[in-house]
């Protein structure tokens, strides 16, 4: 056997073991797969959400979960694929489709964390349907879907200086961010927009202009920056979102006037 041929077979032998491996480390988040899109199967919606890490239960319910597997067709789940698979420490994600019991076909991702030795669903991701941007992540909220996210962000803080606590916007942000702050570092953080609650409730008339072209970082991070034009005033904003649950959550706040 000469030495290219050695070197060939050890580059493939060396691959097979990868692909094993790869396999064997992934089956545990294949198994938490199955059994969560099984239960959404039998419609057993409380089943399935006993495969969700403990901060995706602490964020959805039933009725918000099922509404979320409503809307895109995968209550009516027959079968799944997966075409990438991969972990890192105790976090992991699955790439693939799902195929509808209609013969549908839905792209979709699963992103877990490890909980006393188990792999949990941490978010489910359903890109969006219709025509995008090319030069768009297919992970990244379209355009409207940004704006939502800027006005209700600054709605709840507004809300939140309005009632001279920051529980209520504290409630509304990632649990990232929920268990880095408590609610007395928030009013210790963000008391000082109680005096200006009542232009802080006048953002709600305005629409909210994103600059530049906002893309999902490679640490999945989304941040939207821009400003508010409530003449004569200008104010700016910066919002830092990831992905928890079934949505983008806010990790990062900031609003100034210009």
């Amino acid at each position: 056997m000469n030495k290219l041929l050695k070197i060939v077979i050890g580059i493939v032998v060396t691959f097979v073991v990868l692909i094993v491996v790869m396999f064997f480390l992934t089956s545990g988040m294949i198994d938490t797969a199955d059994s969560f899109f099984n239960a959404v199967k039998q419609k057993d919606i409380a089943k399935a959400r006993s495969f969700l890490s403990e901060d995706f239960k602490a964020s959805t319910d039933e009725n918000t979960l099922k509404e979320f597997l409503s809307k895109g067709a995968i209550l009516n789940y027959k079968e799944a694929s997966w075409s990438n698979r991969q972990t890192s420490g105790s976090q992991g994600e699955l790439n693939g489709s799902i195929t509808t019991e209609s013969g549908g076909v839905v792209p979709i991702k699963l992103m877990f964390v490890k909980e006393s030795g188990n792999w949990r669903i941490y978010a489910i991701q359903k890109p969006t349907a219709g025509l995008q941007s090319q030069d768009s992540s297919p992970a990244a909220p379209n355009a409207a879907e940004q704006i939502a996210l800027v006005k209700k962000s600054i709605h709840d803080f507004a809300v939140s200086a309005n009632n001279k606590s920051m529980e209520h916007f504290r409630n509304s942000v990632s649990k990232v961010w929920q268990r880095q702050f408590s609610a007395e570092k928030f009013n210790q953080v963000f008391g000082g927009a109680f005096s200006a609650a009542s232009f802080l409730m006048s953002l709600d008339s305005f629409e909210p202009k994103i600059e530049g072209n906002p893309q999902v970082g490679d640490k999945g991070e989304l941040i939207l920056k821009g400003y508010i034009l409530a003449y004569p005033n200008k104010t700016r904003f910066e919002q830092k979102f990831i992905y928890e649950g079934l949505g983008w959550k806010l990790v990062g706040f900031s609003l100034n006037n210009e």
